[in-house]
């Protein structure tokens, strides 16, 4: 799996289930942004009639996530 941030390379798919070239993007609660993220996939998952577990799971993220202490705007780690 092909991460965004060369730094969250050690976050790996140990069972394979993720192609090697597939872009993957990890997103962390401590990003100010976060939430409304959340809540637009939340949006656009219910107004295509998805999967009722997975709005679910959006919610419980959604919740914990906005109790989350810090939050921050996002950065990138300097290129080297």
């Amino acid at each position: 799996m092909k991460h965004a941030r060369s730094d969250y390379d050690r976050i790996q798919d140990p069972a394979g289930l993720i192609p090697a070239d597939e872009p993957v993007m990890l997103f962390r609660a401590q990003d100010k942004h976060f939430d409304r993220v959340l809540r637009f996939y939340r949006d656009i998952v219910m107004a295509d009639h998805g999967d009722p577990a997975i709005i679910a799971a959006v919610d419980e993220h959604l919740k914990r996530a906005s109790a989350w202490p810090v939050k921050k705007a996002p950065d990138m780690p300097p290129r080297s």
